[in-house]
């Protein structure tokens, strides 16, 4: 988390999304099924995650077992919040599921995703 906010403005863990820091980054962790009856679970933290100015969130998709397109809208509506902050969400991923999703929905070159959480000192690019 940045100076501006920390873990205690974070909405609560919920079955499918928490929020934490990792050195620099504010890492938004995303499980289970992401479709329409749970995307606003992710969407409050990732509401959260980009008030901030200059945001610089990672959304660890490694655990999520199923993402439609309301988990896609979520993420393009969250990158767009955090560009116009200053800052920038990328994503993680190491399956090929969600790689396929995103390459299917035209949006892998907006979100390549990183195959691992980036060291605590270190900046992805």
């Amino acid at each position: 988390m940045t100076a501006e906010t920390d873990e205690r403005d974070s909405p609560a863990a919920n079955s499918c999304a928490r929020t934490r820091s990792h050195g620099p980054f504010t890492v938004v962790e995303v499980s289970g099924e992401i479709d329409m009856a749970t995307a606003g679970l992710v969407l409050d933290h990732l509401d959260a995650a980009t008030a901030v100015a200059e945001p610089d969130v990672l959304v660890d998709l490694r655990p999520v077992e199923f993402l439609d397109c309301s988990g896609l809208r979520v993420l393009c509506r969250a990158e767009r919040r955090a560009r116009e902050r200053g800052g920038r969400l990328r994503i993680v991923s190491d399956g090929p599921r969600i790689d396929r999703l995103l390459r299917v929905s035209g949006l892998l070159g907006r979100f390549p995703p990183l195959r691992a959480l980036p060291s605590r000192a270190e900046r992805p690019q």
